[in-house]
């Protein structure tokens, strides 16, 4: 029998970029509207940090997916289902590249560099143009909401795998649910 879980580094990567995706979502949602301060200049720059930081787990994480293969999803499962896995994965790891990346952009674009954790500045990306800045800002808004429904889909798969398939899909990431026998 093949083995159904993910190796131990795949699923702290995994959950790692879970709440740190989760809590900047959160941060950029609660942060955008905030009127201009310097308590809301520190949430922006926290949030390019934990920005570049989830840019650098993504990258570590798709290095790790190219020598480790994931288990095998369940031979019961119909081929459309494997292939929107399949399918939803890849999209994942396009948005979890393109969100830091479209932010990195818009920064620069508006004249705000980047200085990860006030130490080590990134360089800017675009020459500062402030319409080019907006519509970055559009289409990094666009890419995380996408990345939301995508979170909600993967999370009502996981839980159908687990309540009405009672396979070992999910068992497979979560490191406390004990396997089938």
């Amino acid at each position: 029998m093949p083995d159904t879980r993910y190796t131990h580094p795949a699923i702290v990567l995994h959950w790692l970029m879970a709440v740190l995706l989760m809590a900047l979502f959160s941060l950029g949602i609660y942060m955008h509207d905030l009127p201009l301060s310097p308590d809301k200049l520190k949430l922006y720059a926290w949030h390019k940090w934990a920005g570049v930081t989830a840019f650098v787990l993504v990258l570590l994480r798709l290095a790790w997916r190219v020598g480790h293969q994931p288990p095998p999803l369940p031979a019961a499962m119909p081929g459309w289902q494997k292939a929107a896995a399949h399918g939803i994965h890849q999209l994942f790891y396009l948005l979890m590249v393109a969100i830091p990346l479209t932010g990195w952009l818009m920064s620069s674009a508006k004249g705000f560099q980047t200085v990860y954790f006030g130490i080590l500045p990134l360089p800017d990306l675009l020459a500062k143009d402030k319409e080019l800045g907006e519509l970055l800002e559009t289409v990094h808004k666009v890419l995380n909401l996408s990345l939301a429904a995508l979170v909600v889909a993967h999370v009502g798969a996981a839980l159908k795998h687990h309540l009405r398939d009672r396979d070992e899909v999910l068992s497979g990431m979560l490191p406390f649910l004990k396997r089938k026998s």
